[in-house]
């Protein structure tokens, strides 16, 4: 059991890492919430929903943003997607970065776009890493027999 004891405690620590680091907050824990026994793989396939739609956005920003004619209305829309999307798996630095990325398209400032474009492919770049990370802590914590608290 000495493994299971250290695996939740990696487990716990890296999950009030999360939090105290502000990559998450707490619609995260209202998401756990919304998993249980007839659907245990909830939160990674809500989160991997997440990640693939990110990815799609990030791609149709940087693309957006290298036109000669930056459609800004565009932009917005691929940032306000961004925005809810990171908000409803609660990744707070993800959605933080889309305010003044919107207010940026609204300036139709090209700049301040571009800034915050590499912002918040590094700010989603890592609660990525960060929640693969929780994923796969709680999967050897599965297999080696343990458990960890639902929420």
């Amino acid at each position: 059991m000495d493994v299971v004891v250290q695996l939740q405690r990696q487990l716990a620590d890296h999950t009030a890492s999360l939090f105290h680091e502000g990559f998450l907050n707490d619609q995260f824990n209202q998401l756990q919430q919304l998993q249980d026994e007839s659907n245990p793989d909830f939160v990674v396939e809500v989160v991997s929903l997440f990640f693939e739609d990110s990815e799609r956005l990030l791609n149709e920003l940087a693309k957006a943003l290298e036109q000669q004619a930056v459609d800004y209305k565009k932009v917005d829309a691929h940032v306000h997607q961004l925005k809810g999307s990171s908000s409803s798996i609660g990744a707070q630095r993800v959605q933080g970065v889309c305010i003044p990325f919107r207010n940026f398209c609204e300036e139709q400032n090209i700049e301040g776009c571009l800034k915050c474009l590499q912002q918040v492919k590094h700010e989603y770049s890592l609660v990525k890493n960060k929640l693969e990370t929780l994923f796969k802590l709680e999967q050897q914590l599965i297999a080696a027999g343990g458990s960890f608290p639902t929420l």
